[in-house]
């Protein structure tokens, strides 16, 4: 039930922009077992003053091509699987689109379960 959120500059092709969605929706299923059919995305174009990053953090350097993904999901998994995530996020759009691994930055925003409704005005998973 993950809500992913994506954040880039403005520029990139439809087809680019395709496959970081498909590439989180598949690293969200192979690390922290989230349903293949629950992919729910929101890709966010921005003009470059609109999308304003460090260029340096960490030591890590940030270039124009940074991509911010933000997913919500439901709170409860390990750092170990949190870090499998991001590893395979990093790999995987390094891989699907030449993005460099220090350009993926991925922020989780843990929910309880009661705080989803998929529709009809309902808490389909309150308890």
């Amino acid at each position: 039930m993950p809500l992913v959120r994506i954040s880039l500059m403005e520029g990139k092709s439809a087809d680019y922009r395709r496959k970081i969605g498909d590439v989180v929706h598949q690293a969200m299923v192979e690390t922290i077992n989230c349903p293949p059919q629950d992919r729910f995305q929101v890709i966010h174009e921005h003009a470059k003053g609109n999308f304003l990053y460090a260029p340096v953090y960490l030591d890590i350097l940030h270039t124009d091509d940074l991509v911010m993904i933000q997913i919500t999901l439901n709170e409860g998994r390990t750092v170990e699987l949190k870090k499998a995530l991001y590893k395979a996020i990093a790999e995987g759009l390094q891989k699907a689109i030449g993005l460099k691994p220090q350009d993926a930055f991925i922020s989780l925003v843990e929910v309880r379960k009661e705080n989803w409704s998929f529709g009809n005005g309902v808490a389909q998973y309150a308890p």
